[in-house]
């Protein structure tokens, strides 16, 4: 029935989750899903795919989207239940994830978060006040549980290690060189316009006279730089190239951006393509219905060239190579996508094998949750 009534009020791109048990179950299954991502990475890692330390930074960046998760499930515990208590915005529509203007209320709310906890009870007695209610006065105490899920919801942001709407740069010291020093810059976002969590990995050598996060005219320009770019619109290629020529002693080898999602649900999200077919007909019980797809986009610098920067002067210039098929479309040295999803509804896409998830390589889920690679 709960099904039934999100379906009815999911008539927009953007949807509210306004009944209790709708959005318990939408927080399950991430948390379900969550359980994952580390398997997968270190999967990746185990067959060469990811070094020890590109694994390691995607794993924190992972390790905060489950922890975003958990804070948003403290902050909407009391959906429906309580008056005044707030409701999550997902998009239904090629994501699954919540809006983007959650995570920024949520930065807004984690700034806050000395104030709003220091002017609530604690834990423990909120705690005691709810036993006090429910047996003295023989009541629900609505009221105190929704005071209490606001507690650890503050308690969570404060805590941090959350994926934010935002992710600064970092630099990552890889070894030298020759003369150049290396690093893995990693970033990320939560992008506005599809609505998912995104992780950009670049390859740095730096040629500069002082290290690249200690060198205040380069560090913070090139911060600036790759988050006013980290938008899905815009190619690898094109990111790449424009830092390139931007940064005279910086040159970016490789460039690599996953991004995680779309999340694909019969109970909450609209999917047009084979991948609605393939839900629609496992009809697999609760919890299982579902699929999550990453994109793996990598863009490799194929070599170097000098060219004429100015009547007496020259720089280094990158000259990155592109898939002979895609490159083009795609501006990538190669692009995959993978899908992870349970084991009922991978039963149906071999059934079916439509043409266009024939490419993706699959992650099944099987019994007692062993994560299974595919092709």
């Amino acid at each position: 029935m709960a099904d039934n009534t999100v379906k009815e009020a999911l008539v927009e791109d953007h949807a509210e989750l306004y009944d209790p048990a709708v959005a318990a179950r939408y927080f399950a299954k991430f948390a379900r899903i969550g359980s994952y991502f580390p398997r997968i990475a270190a999967e990746l890692e185990g067959e060469g795919r990811l070094t020890r330390t590109e694994s390691r930074l995607l794993g924190q960046y992972l390790a905060g989207v489950i922890g975003t998760f958990r804070a948003l499930n403290h902050k909407y515990l009391m959906t429906g239940k309580a008056e005044g208590a707030p409701r999550l915005t997902i998009d239904r529509h090629e994501s699954g994830f919540p809006v983007a203007q959650e995570l920024m209320v949520m930065a807004l709310d984690a700034a806050q978060a000395d104030k709003h906890l220091s002017g609530m009870a604690s834990e423990a007695e909120l705690k005691d006040r709810m036993i006090r209610t429910i047996v003295g006065e023989l009541k629900v105490p609505a009221g105190l549980q929704y005071a209490l899920s606001q507690r650890l919801y503050f308690e969570a942001l404060k805590a941090g290690g959350l994926f934010w709407a935002r992710n600064d740069p970092d630099a990552q010291w890889l070894g030298q060189a020759g003369p150049r020093r290396q690093y893995l810059v990693h970033w990320a976002v939560w992008d506005t316009q599809v609505n998912l969590p995104v992780v950009y990995l670049m390859d740095l050598e730096d040629s500069g006279k002082k290290p690249l996060p200690n060198d205040d005219y380069r560090w913070p320009p090139l911060q600036q730089k790759v988050l006013a770019q980290s938008v899905g619109g815009l190619k690898l290629v094109t990111i790449a190239t424009g830092f390139d020529a931007d940064f005279e002693d910086l040159h970016p080898r490789r460039l690599r951006r996953i991004t995680l999602g779309p999340m694909y649900s019969a109970s909450f999200t609209l999917q047009s393509g084979p991948i609605s077919r393939v839900l629609e007909d496992a009809r697999a019980p609760e919890g299982q219905d579902w699929a999550l797809v990453w994109t793996v986009e990598d863009l490799v610098s194929d070599r170097e060239e000098e060219v004429k920067d100015g009547w007496f002067s020259s720089r280094v210039k990158q000259v990155y190579k592109l898939d002979p098929l895609t490159g083009a479309d795609t501006g990538t040295t190669s692009l995959e996508r993978m899908i992870v999803l349970p084991e009922r509804p991978y039963q149906v896409l071999v059934e079916q094998n439509p043409a266009g998830l024939r490419g993706i390589r699959k992650f099944v889920v099987g019994a007692g949750g062993r994560l299974i690679p595919g092709v």
